[in-house]
């Protein structure tokens, strides 16, 4: 019943587009690029003699390191990618001027 009433029965506008989903693929952005911070940070050493080795290590050594470590690169573009384009849609559509939605995004 909690989900019927909060995904299928929720009133949306008629009007809406697929320009207002950058709020929720930020989300999914930061999220991935925590996950994939903290996998990184498991296996790199900071030091200046180790750190190009630590690097060479997690795309070599680690399982499917170099794929972590290539989706924490491009999702830091992505993320921005989204809040520009987010930033964009609302200014825009003029969203600013509603108040009460400036908590939830």
């Amino acid at each position: 019943k909690i989900v019927n009433h909060s995904f299928i029965d929720l009133p949306t506008p008629s009007n809406i587009s697929a320009w207002w989903n950058f709020g929720s693929l930020l989300g999914f952005c930061l999220i991935i690029q925590i996950v994939t911070g903290l996998f990184l940070a498991m296996h790199y050493t900071s030091d200046t003699m180790t750190a190009f080795s630590s690097v060479t290590h997690i795309c070599r050594d680690v399982n499917y390191g170099w794929l972590i470590r290539h989706m924490h690169a491009n999702g830091a573009s992505m993320f921005f990618i989204c809040l520009f384009l987010h930033v964009g849609r609302g200014l825009y559509y003029g969203s600013y001027t509603y108040f009460e939605t400036w908590n939830i995004g």
